[in-house]
């Protein structure tokens, strides 16, 4: 993760250097070193997310010296998202997510929950298979609606199991069960939020100095308790990429700079709409002159 672009560009690793102040051990290590199994814990996944992208921001502004019109944040991502603008503090946050990652770990008993992407299908479908794969006592819904066409549902396993069957048989193109520690996004998450809820209000935030798009509402918002609660409700609501890069789109943006540690979100938005430009900053090619 960044490994390449670190050798090159000291603020990678001082931005490390102040996460793990922050979390008391060697986030820089566990990146680079693992083991593997600890940084896939969610706890651990999630301030080294959070500070890749802080990282590629902070590098960004020092070679670049532009800020953008809007900023915005797949699920984790939004917390990335208001740190650069301005509306929470690095260390604050980076606590925060490691909290966040652990309630969402502690909300679900180990192998209750799954995640599935499922491809080829559009979203009305999706739904209903999700309500046809549903039980009285367990639950699966759309999680992250991350294309057209490229959807994920998260919920109890034995219901996830029931969707990716019916997915199969409804004709999408591919659907692959995620290996992930949670099924996040969904009703099962509440308990994590009330508990979260009760952190965020402990933590100053600010209005941002560049408007957030957040992911439960797809609003920017023009109040602290605003932004909190949508902080709260987006862990257990969808994730509404598709209506958050068409709204950029709509605004007039021409074209979008990713800040993390690879290309996902570039490629799911040349699929949104295939007019933007979408540079990764993790490559380097958009920090070229």
């Amino acid at each position: 993760m960044l490994q390449h672009i670190a050798r090159a560009h000291p603020i990678i690793q001082q931005t490390f250097k102040e996460a793990s102040e922050a979390l008391r051990y060697d986030l820089w290590a566990l990146v680079e070193n693992g083991p593997e199994e600890k940084l896939n814990q969610t706890e651990y996944t999630q301030p080294a997310l959070l500070t890749a992208g802080v990282a590629l921001w902070r590098l960004w502004l020092n070679e670049k010296q532009e800020r953008p019109i809007v900023l915005a944040g797949h699920s984790l991502g939004e917390y990335t998202a208001l740190v650069c603008a301005g509306a929470l503090n690095f260390k604050d946050a980076v606590g925060l997510v490691a909290l966040r990652g652990r309630l969402m770990q502690e909300a679900v008993p180990a192998g209750t929950g799954a995640m599935a992407a499922i491809l080829g299908l559009d979203q009305e479908t999706v739904r209903a298979i999700c309500e046809e794969g549903a039980r009285l006592n367990e639950v699966v819904a759309p999680a992250n609606y991350n294309g057209l066409e490229q959807i994920v549902v998260s919920g109890h396993v034995a219901a996830v199991l029931r969707v990716i069957e019916k997915a199969k048989t409804r004709g999408a193109k591919r659907v692959v069960r995620l290996q992930v520690s949670v099924p996040a996004h969904c009703i099962l998450m509440k308990p994590a939020a009330l508990l979260l809820k009760n952190a965020l209000n402990e933590i100053p935030f600010k209005l941002p100095f560049i408007p957030v798009i957040q992911n439960a509402d797809v609003s920017m918002h023009h109040s602290v308790e605003r932004i909190r609660q949508a902080l709260v409700e987006q862990l257990y609501q969808p994730v509404r990429w598709v209506e958050i890069i068409r709204l950029i789109v709509l605004d007039g943006i021409t074209m979008v700079i990713e800040c993390g540690p690879g290309t996902v979100l570039s490629n799911l938005n040349k699929r949104i709409e295939t007019t933007l430009q979408c540079q990764p900053l993790s490559n380097g090619e958009a920090l070229c002159p």
